[in-house]
């Protein structure tokens, strides 16, 4: 699987290791991006507050712009995060919607940090489906052998 269709594809099925380095990736770069917006603005108006009431006007404009670019940062992150957790979820044999109903979960208070804790168990450390499964093959290659050989003897 290139990496195109796996930051960007809903289809197929992500094994353990894919899924972590992505991620880990992801939000490394996620990190980085915000980083440098902050960092950026804050450089232009650190002690403007300071100053003149001018100043701190253009330090809360600035504020505004880091903040959406922010969350135009995390939007944009989104959608990789949602392909390959739905991939993940494939693995498991799981429809890509269980990630609604755990988001959903993670909005009740104490719920949340359980289903938090279900959903990084699940799709991180618990093997995939071994062999095909309804979302296509094994991404490790299990079972390929075998249903080739069944398909030889039909």
């Amino acid at each position: 699987m290139s990496l195109t269709e796996q930051l960007f594809s809903f289809e197929g099925r992500l094994r353990r290791r894919d899924y972590w380095i992505s991620s880990i990736v992801l939000w490394i770069a996620v990190f980085a991006a915000s980083a440098c917006i902050f960092g950026v603005f804050g450089a232009f108006h650190g002690n403007a507050w300071a100053v003149s009431p001018e100043s701190s006007r253009a330090l809360l404009s600035s504020g505004i712009i880091s903040v959406l670019l922010f969350l135009a940062i995390m939007l944009i992150a989104l959608w990789p995060s949602l392909a390959i957790g739905v991939k993940r979820c494939h693995d498991r044999d799981k429809s890509g919607w269980w990630l609604a109903l755990w988001f959903a979960l993670m909005m009740i208070p104490f719920l949340g940090i359980l289903a938090w804790a279900w959903q990084v168990i699940e799709l991180g450390f618990v093997d995939g489906t071994q062999g095909s499964n309804r979302f296509g093959p094994s991404p490790k290659g299990i079972g390929a052998d075998a249903a080739r050989l069944g398909s030889v003897f039909e």
